[in-house]
């Protein structure tokens, strides 16, 4: 299974995916679900999967390979204007590999299950997320809510419905992020770490914080045991049933 999210705040946008894969308790492994494109001063576009490994990373070589590849009037990720030509770059890429691979993966019981968070700027427009589905349609952000999840997000979400605000620091809104995954590690075995982590800054075209939270960070070792011990004084705290 997987876990990601990513939001989009007033300062800019946070990406985060765990690492694991498992078919089944035996056959576990750990593969990259944040994957980023970047043009200099001109566009920053990153891509958090979910799903069927083998769909999800043949949409991303297929995005990269239509980048090589020539042709007059061809819109990639390196040319598209907006960010909404980006995402309707990725529902097409994700219904061309279920062109090819959707019916063999029906006929040996596997689903063509994958969903993609798309985020980034392209220098002119204001930082945009997206929410990709398995038909290749595609939903935008909202004002009311600006955070997006797929894979495992159950776990996770609560603190997000809590503490979400769209002026928070986006150091702020990584610690946030955080405990949301720490939530969800806690009680899901199928989502698992390393975390990779990203925090791009409005205006600034730069992945310079970009980096993997391993499983002996210092950070997220700290802040699993504080969470865990201001839920301890918190329910402490509240009064009891009167019965």
């Amino acid at each position: 299974m997987t876990y990601c999210v990513a939001l989009k705040l007033d300062r800019g946008l946070v990406f985060a995916a765990d690492t694991r894969t498992n078919a089944g308790l035996d056959n576990v492994a750990v593969f990259k679900k944040l994957h980023v494109w970047e043009k200099a001063d001109d566009r920053v576009i990153t891509l958090l999967s979910a799903g069927n490994l083998a769909v999800t990373q043949a949409v991303v070589s297929l995005l990269s390979e239509h980048m090589s590849g020539t042709g007059e009037n061809k819109t990639t990720l390196m040319n598209a204007e907006t960010m909404f030509q980006v995402a309707r770059l990725v529902g097409s890429a994700v219904r061309q590999v279920k062109d090819i691979d959707g019916e063999a993966l029906a006929a040996n019981a596997d689903n063509f299950f994958v969903t993609f968070i798309m985020g980034g700027q392209i220098k002119g427009e204001e930082p945009r997320l997206f929410q990709i589905y398995a038909a290749g349609n595609f939903i935008e952000v909202s004002d009311d809510t600006p955070f997006l999840q797929i894979g495992e997000h159950k776990y996770g979400k609560p603190i997000l419905d809590r503490v979400t605000r769209a002026d928070m620091r986006l150091g702020e809104a990584a610690k946030m992020v955080l405990l949301s995954f720490d939530s969800t590690l806690r009680s899901n075995l199928s989502v698992g770490m390393p975390i990779d982590l990203m925090l791009y800054t409005k205006d600034s075209f730069s992945t310079d914080r970009h980096m993997r939270i391993e499983q002996n960070d210092a950070y997220f070792r700290k802040l699993s045991d504080g969470w865990s011990q201001k839920l301890r004084e918190a329910f402490s705290d509240l009064d009891e049933l009167d019965v």
